[in-house]
């Protein structure tokens, strides 16, 4: 008999149980390292990845307001090309209005012709104002009324007491608005109070 047969089997050491409990915690001890190093690379990738997802979401918003930005321009762009489209050829008409005013001023003559003249005269003016007004194009005529330096060009002052200081006493030629925005400023003369003469002196001998 053999002294392995002769000693119990609990009493065997088998290859697993060769390490000792030392080199089981520190085996352990090393586990959870192995995962902390691993999932730190993991943290930062998120990170990153969420950094760069705030700038493009950022980038994103930035674009959307600068394009309403350029539809709202380009809109009312559109709306005033429309709306003073007619700016150059509305004030090219308005010499043919002032003409016509002018011919209706000396037509003063009292003879057949001249009736006949002036009544095709107001016809033309008429029609032409008609159709100015259609495309919103109203006259400027301040006699009487204060001036305003935003529709009115003085010409000149006249000094008189028939007529409040700065009102309108006469209108060289009037304005235009298209659109209520100033097409011609009117041309016109400002009433100025009359300078006050000296009292006379009484002279005493």
């Amino acid at each position: 008999m053999s002294q392995n047969d002769a000693l119990p089997e609990s009493a065997l050491i088998k290859p697993d149980e060769t390490e000792s409990p030392a080199s089981e915690s520190s085996r352990e001890a090393a586990e959870p390292k192995a995962e902390s190093s691993s999932g730190a690379p993991l943290a930062e990738q998120l990170a990153e990845a969420s950094r760069k997802a705030e700038e493009n979401w950022d980038k994103f918003v930035r674009a959307q307001a600068e394009l309403e930005n350029l539809k709202r321009r380009s809109e009312k762009d559109l709306q005033n090309a429309h709306k003073f489209a007619l700016e150059r050829f509305a004030k090219e008409l308005l010499t043919v209005v002032d003409s016509l005013e002018l011919g209706l001023q000396a037509a003063t003559g009292d003879s057949p012709e001249t009736q006949k003249l002036r009544e095709g005269m107001e016809l033309t003016l008429r029609q032409l104002l008609s159709v100015l007004e259609k495309f919103n194009i109203h006259g400027i005529d301040p006699l009487g009324e204060k001036f305003n330096p935003e529709l009115h060009q003085a010409m000149a002052m006249q000094p008189t007491e028939a007529a409040a200081p700065n009102t309108v006493v006469k209108v060289f030629q009037k304005g235009y608005l298209l659109n209520d925005r100033l097409l011609r400023p009117a041309m016109v003369v400002i009433a100025q109070a009359p300078a006050q003469q000296p009292s006379p002196v009484n002279e005493q001998a």
